[in-house]
């Protein structure tokens, strides 16, 4: 009878157990579409260009692999399912090097091919085993009267779950480590970046005061000891020395410092990039820099001095015309993105140069407005942007129901069900039954009402 109180005082206690060690796990694979996704066609196109060697190697299809840009500024990389890499923003400006880019990408591929997402679920099953059963014995020893030793139990087998749900992911780990070894070595790429990157890691570590002793208590080996096991394999591969392409490691350049200009703050763009540093990347930076901090002449002329050194480069086009066209010049932005189109034809310019055409406000231009943004979506239709603009061109020609299609595609993709299922259903109302834009209304608005429901039952 004395322990009875303590019994029913432990019933929240061990709720918050089982809960806990349900999200500590869940928690480990981050949910990609509850964070910022950065898209830049020439960012995409260099993800495309470095990875395709590893790609191969791992025995994948190029064109099924994605890498996917992620505005957080932690040095980080994972997988969350399917054939995508999702990069951290923070990752990109930290490496030195493409190689190093490369070393990371190595080993998110060695998940991918290890189908380790999949399997999560394995070792949350063996985990979560071990959770209930001593949720069992310890609840059945408060009810023997033995409560100070059922709470034991309870406690000892959360630890002993989360202990081998630990290890599962180091095993996880380590495998990854092997398979980006192996990648890098079949591509004929040096494993000097992977090991420099991880160095940056460790170094980090140190700043933190993490543990370097034990890796019980880690979802990771300790990075000493996969540094050790990669300089064995890494120093006796013909490809240890083999240098990266030049203009590879020149574009990586250009795309971090552009990068650092766009995420970070512009004053510390600027102590990183003064001036005086008249380089690509550094004026590439300052140009981002000053467009931030509503200095357009700045910034223009940062652009033309890009411009003067390559007149047809694509990008620095693209920059131009975005510059311009956020300064409340649209017009003037045509000229430069009707040209970077030209040279490199990517759904993400074209659909800002189809912005800048309807920013015009000139009913001659939405004609081919209409046309840049469908041929845009038909290479990439999963462009909320392209189709935003596309609904304002309906809107425009009065085309209400497509209007409303195209804001449920837009309204589908940014992962808003309830606006989703709002515009696909007037869609339907408006489009002829059976047209193939009907029948993806009809789509859109069946995936979205699964997802409210989903939504209110939680």
């Amino acid at each position: 009878m004395a322990d009875a109180p303590r019994t029913a005082a432990r019933a929240p206690f061990l709720a918050r157990l089982l809960m806990l060690l349900t999200l500590s796990l869940a928690l480990t694979f981050q949910p990609a579409m509850a964070q910022s996704i950065l898209r830049d066609a020439e960012t995409e196109a260099w993800f495309r260009d470095m990875s395709r060697p590893l790609i191969e190697a791992a025995g994948l299809r190029p064109d099924n692999v994605q890498i996917v840009l992620i505005n957080d500024n932690s040095i980080n990389a994972f997988v969350a399912g399917g054939q995508i890499v999702y990069v951290h923003s923070g990752l990109i400006t930290a490496a030195d090097s493409a190689n190093e880019v490369q070393g990371v990408i190595a080993h998110e591929l060695g998940h991918i091919t290890g189908g380790h997402v999949i399997r999560f679920t394995d070792g949350m099953k063996v985990a979560t085993g071990i959770t209930l059963l001593s949720l069992l014995l310890g609840v059945a020893a408060i009810a023997a009267g033995a409560g100070d030793a059922g709470a034991g139990i309870m406690a000892a087998g959360q630890q002993a779950a989360l202990g081998k749900f630990l290890a599962y992911s180091r095993v996880q780990e380590s495998s990854s480590d092997q398979a980006g070894a192996k990648y890098l070595s079949a591509a004929g790429i040096s494993g000097k970046g992977s090991l420099a990157f991880f160095k940056k890691i460790q170094n980090q570590e140190f700043r933190l005061a993490i543990p370097q002793e034990d890796s019980y208590a880690r979802t990771h080996p300790l990075t000493g000891e996969r540094m050790t096991m990669l300089e064995a394999m890494y120093e006796k591969d013909p490809a240890w020395d083999a240098p990266t392409d030049p203009e590879l490691e020149a574009r990586f350049q250009r795309i971090k410092a552009k990068l650092a200009g766009f995420v970070s703050d512009p004053k510390q763009t600027l102590v990183r990039y003064p001036e005086t540093d008249k380089s690509v990347p550094a004026r590439y930076a300052r140009a981002y820099a000053w467009h931030k901090s509503a200095y357009p002449e700045k910034a223009h002329a940062e652009v033309d001095a890009l411009l003067a050194t390559n007149p047809n480069d694509p990008y620095f086009l693209e920059l131009k015309g975005q510059v311009l066209l956020e300064s409340g010049k649209p017009q003037e932005a045509l000229n430069s993105l009707r040209k970077a189109v030209e040279f490199a034809p990517d759904p993400l310019i074209a659909s800002l140069f189809g912005h800048a055409l309807i920013a015009t406000e000139e009913p001659e231009n939405y004609e081919e407005a209409k046309r840049i943004l469908r041929a845009a979506i038909g290479r990439d239709n999963s462009n909320p942007f392209a189709w935003y603009q596309l609904g304002v061109i309906y809107g425009h020609e009065g085309d209400i129901a497509r209007a409303s299609l195209a804001t449920a595609e837009r309204y589908n993709l940014e992962g808003r069900p309830r606006l989703a299922l709002a515009n696909a259903e007037q869609a339907l109302m408006g489009i002829p039954t059976g047209t193939p834009d009907w029948l993806r209304a009809q789509d859109i608005a069946m995936v979205s009402r699964a997802a409210v429901e989903k939504e209110e039952n939680d």
